[in-house]
């Protein structure tokens, strides 16, 4: 059984950085992503890694402002965001999926590819 534990949110003001952290444990797993979820919206995806080579991906609206990476040795994963804008305020969710995708890349994205969620932290951007 993976769990995840988030870190790292608050209130920023726009333009601001905030480095968000999961820490996980009790298991292995192939792929770590970030999801965010706004009020009355749906859960949506924001970047993923896989664990044995740091292959990326991310979602158009945060490409080259958010940043992931992972620490192999300390189990971690971290979403680096920089550039922060009001649409991005939601409540960030760490998840991980256990075996490998196959089929469409796009499965990686896919909130139902992924088994196991922490608890959320809590992300705003506002002045």
């Amino acid at each position: 059984q993976v769990q995840l534990d988030e870190s790292g949110g608050g209130l920023v003001q726009p333009g601001g950085s905030l480095r968000l952290s999961c820490a996980a444990s009790g298991g292995t797993y192939q792929y770590m992503g970030w999801f965010r979820q706004a009020p009355g919206k749906e859960r949506e995806f924001v970047a993923a890694i896989t664990w044995s080579i740091a292959s990326v991906f991310y979602a158009d609206p945060v490409k080259g402002r958010f940043f992931i990476s992972r620490d192999k040795f300390k189990n971690m994963v971290f979403l680096q965001m920089d550039g922060l804008k009001p649409e991005d305020t939601a409540v960030y969710y760490c998840a991980a999926r256990q075996d490998w995708l196959y089929g469409s890349a796009s499965l990686i994205e896919n909130r139902d590819s992924y088994d196991y969620w922490g608890q959320g932290t809590q992300v705003t951007v506002s002045s």
